[in-house]
């Protein structure tokens, strides 16, 4: 008994498999990539010696109309060959044992699917051959741009609005903060998850990113620059460590301080006295097991602390720090984008040669760019080669004591993950700093 198997692959929607599992042992398998050379070459050899079964994965790898479906499935079966597509309810012999009504009612309801999975993959084809061209996705362009003949172009009334978000959420730190600001200086109301997916979107950065997960860099103007893209994907990997609200928070030690005692987070509590303007600020657990529960402590004398410990502690823990050499990283990232790029820029000349067709050198640019883009995010993601410099210069108390309180919250949140107050007594205590290095 002899199996053979046949497998088409569109290249512009999927990676051949490199194997498969057809659920019987296979003497041959037949594997065709865009177009169907070896589809005709096994009609060629079941002419010559018929085999048992013929394993397909869908009807609608034998053709690219419902025409050539059905002319080749009659020849093959002509030929007394039990097709079998092992991901359909579909199998030859099964046929021959029903009714001939009950096989034209199935093969009809079959074929009408296969037309079905051929429009939808002629949708997706046209998708892909838009983004082997770089051309935008459909629907309207993000706001900020407009579209253009062939690509996105920033909208001039609308960019500044963008960019000034993206200016403030750098600033502070805050996506809260950024979105109430945007409503407050320009009257432009985003909710917090839109404000995120800005944030987050490629289309800012000057790519172009698809459904497939997929990435072309520079494909257009950006809004913001890679720098300024890498240190917003930082923070936002830094506030994911916070409660949402926490990381907006008016006070600098919001989040980030707990009692090793009862393991509570501390809150930050306002006291004010009637008639006076004056308030105090108190650090109470949010949720102490405790009888009596922990005591309150002044935020100023903690936050007096902080700074005077991180000025002492953050230097040594710095040059204690054993990293990588980053230049040296940052060279070999830069060498092998620039290996790619001169890769691309030759397939052009293969293409005008005649060597490759236009297709074959579309397809190969596209997972070029995709490649590039890659490395590229992973150069963007490196952290700073300097941090010892930035320890010495922050290592200074004059430093923290001009920054108002959001810009201190932000700042701190770049060294310390944690602020635990360790409690001596009932009375005394002192804190220790967890650094997130």
């Amino acid at each position: 008994m002899k199996i053979l198997a046949y497998v088409y692959s569109d290249p512009l929607l999927e990676i051949p498999p490199e194997e498969y599992f057809w659920g019987l042992e296979v003497d041959r398998v037949y594997q065709d990539l865009g177009q169907r050379q070896q589809l005709q070459q096994l009609i060629r050899d079941c002419q010559t010696e018929t085999p048992s079964y013929l394993l397909i994965r869908r009807l609608e790898e034998l053709g690219d109309t419902i025409e050539e479906i059905s002319d080749r499935l009659l020849l093959l079966e002509s030929l007394g060959i039990d097709i079998i597509a092992v991901e359909q309810d579909y199998s030859s012999s099964q046929f021959k044992q029903a009714k001939p009504a009950d096989i034209k009612a199935n093969l009809a309801k079959l074929l009408a699917q296969a037309q079905k999975n051929r429009l939808q993959t002629c949708l997706k084809q046209g998708h892909a051959r838009n983004r082997l061209k770089a051309l935008p996705p459909p629907g309207k362009a993000p706001y900020g741009y407009r579209r253009g003949q062939d690509k996105y172009i920033i909208d001039k009334s609308t960019a500044p609005v963008v960019k000034d978000f993206f200016e403030r959420f750098l600033l502070f730190g805050s996506l809260r903060g950024a979105v109430r600001y945007l409503e407050k200086r320009y009257g432009k109301k985003i909710s917090p998850s839109t404000g995120r997916s800005w944030l987050t979107n490629s289309v800012y950065r000057g790519d172009l990113e698809y459904k497939n997960g997929e990435t072309i860099p520079n494909t257009h103007s950006a809004i913001i620059s890679r720098e300024e893209a890498a240190q917003i994907d930082r923070l936002l990997r830094r506030n994911s460590r916070f409660p949402p609200r926490t990381a907006s928070a008016p006070r600098s030690l919001a989040g980030l301080v707990f009692c090793q005692q009862c393991s509570s987070s501390m809150k930050i509590t306002r006291v004010t006295r009637r008639g006076k303007k004056q308030e105090y600020l108190y650090l109470c657990p949010t949720n102490c097991p405790k009888q009596p529960k922990c005591k309150a402590i002044s935020y100023q004398k903690i936050l007096e602390q902080t700074i005077e410990l991180i000025c002492s502690d953050l230097p040594t823990k710095a040059k204690q720090l054993q990293l990588p050499n980053i230049n040296n990283i940052q060279q070999a990232i830069t060498q092998e984008i620039e290996q790619k790029q001169a890769i691309l820029q030759q397939i052009s000349t293969l293409e005008k040669q005649g060597i490759l067709d236009e297709e074959t050198a579309n397809l190969r640019s596209y997972k070029l760019k995709i490649e590039i883009a890659d490395i590229e995010q992973k150069l963007a993601q490196l952290p700073p080669g300097n941090l010892q410099a930035i320890a010495s210069t922050v290592s200074l108390p004059q430093f923290w004591l001009d920054l108002s309180e959001a810009e201190r919250r932000f700042y701190f949140r770049e060294f310390i993950k944690q602020i635990n107050i360790v409690r001596l007594d009932a009375e005394t205590w002192q804190i220790k700093l967890v650094f997130i290095f």
